[in-house]
This record gives structure tokens, C-alpha cells and sequence, in this order.
């Protein structure tokens, strides 16, 4: 299993870029979620995100099957969920190589929005079934919980994907659900290209001057 550790080098050559975007409606702490992610702290001073905005974070990723660690530099969208920036958001789907599905465990609307932005992602993503992990977040709320965990358990296993009940305030469950999608996405690239598909640059790791993105955003091993 892939398997994910910070890297606290404060330079340093990567192997691959890799994208990841966050979605779901406005208000379920997309930004709050990745800033305990990249920094491992609770902000609660966002404001609503405008249009798109984004974050970063370096990792290590270590292969089990070839014993190989591979520098990987993370870059995480965090798109506004609001309808009047949709055309704005919907431009970087193509783009992202896996998508952090978010609702907010106390909002039963934005888990019954979860079916919406599932059928924007299979319209637009790189293919009809996108690399995809389903967050709950505010998992530390559990007095106003609207969410029960069946109902999103059962629409994850509907869907074929990964569930995790997260919380940016107590980080539960924060690394793990990216280090879980990222996983996803390096074993598409990994299947990608023991099959073929690949084509140069995209057949080996290559360092930050010359960066590799994954090849599934041409052909994808739907």
C-alpha cells in the first residue's frame, strides 16, 4: 500500500505533480479540511472561497511492491461551491487527478447535493469514473449530526469509492482520506503504464525542473 509521510526538506527535487481538487456545496469546510492538511492546524477565520484557490504540500510516497519512495508534490484546488462560480470550477475537473467529495455531516442538504456533483464530475472529469474519495466533515459535531453514517456508506459503496468521517478541528481521519485518494491515483498512473498507455515524458519519474503529471488525463483505465 502507498503510505504517505511529510517531507520537512525545504528544497527539494520531485517525481511527480499531482492534483487534487475539493468540492462539494459552500459551507461544508473544503479550505478549513485542506489547511489542517497542509498545516496541521484549525483556521477558523476563512471566509468564502472566491472562484478557486489552492494549496501545497510535499510527500513522500513509498511503493510496497517495488520498495521505491517517490517525491511527490501535492498540489490541493479548493474550488467555491457556490452555483455562480460553477463555470469557474467546473474548468479545473479536466485537470485534477482525483477529487475529495465533500459533504457536511450536519447538513443533510449537502449530502443529498453529493449526487449532483458526482454527475458534474463524471461529465467533466478526465473519464466516467474519476479517482474519488467521499469526505464527511465536522465528524467532531455530533450533537447536530444530520447525517447518518449508513445513508453515506451506502451511497459510497453505491459509487465504488472510499467514505472517511473527518474533522478539521480534531484532524480525525484528514491525512488518512488524502493519502487514500492519493493512493488511487499512483496506482492508475502505475496501471497506466504497465499497460501501455503511457507515452514520453509520462513513462518514468522525472525531477522538479522537468515535471511529470499523471497520463490518465489522455487515457484513462476506466
Amino acid at each position: 500500500d502507498l503510505s504517505a509521510v511529510i517531507c520537512t526538506m525545504a528544497d527539494w527535487e520531485y517525481d511527480y505533480l499531482i492534483k487534487l481538487l475539493a468540492l462539494g456545496d459552500s459551507g461544508v469546510g473544503k479550505t478549513t479540511y485542506l489547511y489542517r492538511y497542509t498545516d496541521n492546524k484549525f483556521n477558523h477565520k476563512f471566509t468564502t472561497t472566491v472562484g478557486i484557490d489552492f494549496r501545497e504540500k510535499r510527500v513522500v510516497s513509498a511503493d510496497g511492491a517495488t520498495e521505491r519512495n517517490f517525491q511527490i508534490h501535492l498540489q490541493l484546488w479548493d474550488t467555491a461551491g457556490q452555483e455562480r462560480f460553477r463555470s469557474i470550477t467546473t474548468a479545473f475537473f479536466r485537470d485534477a487527478m482525483g477529487f475529495l467529495l465533500m459533504f457536511d455531516l450536519t447538513n443533510q442538504q449537502s449530502f443529498l447535493n453529493i449526487r449532483n456533483w458526482m454527475s458534474q464530475l463524471q461529465a467533466n472529469a478526465y473519464c466516467d469514473s474519476p479517482d474519488v474519495v467521499l469526505v464527511g466533515t465536522k465528524a467532531d459535531l455530533r450533537d447536530v449530526r444530520d447525517v447518518n453514517g449508513r445513508q453515506a456508506r451506502d451511497l459510497a459503496d453505491k459509487y465504488g469509492i472510499p467514505y472517511f468521517e473527518t474533522s478539521a478541528v480534531t484532524g480525525v481521519d484528514v491525512d488518512q482520506a488524502v493519502t487514500t485518494l492519493l493512493d488511487l491515483v499512483m496506482k492508475r498512473m502505475e496501471q497506466n503504464t504497465q499497460g501501455g498507455h503511457s507515452s514520453e515524458p509520462n513513462g518514468s519519474p522525472i525531477t522538479s525542473h522537468q515535471v511529470e503529471e499523471a497520463p490518465v488525463r489522455r487515457r484513462c483505465a476506466c
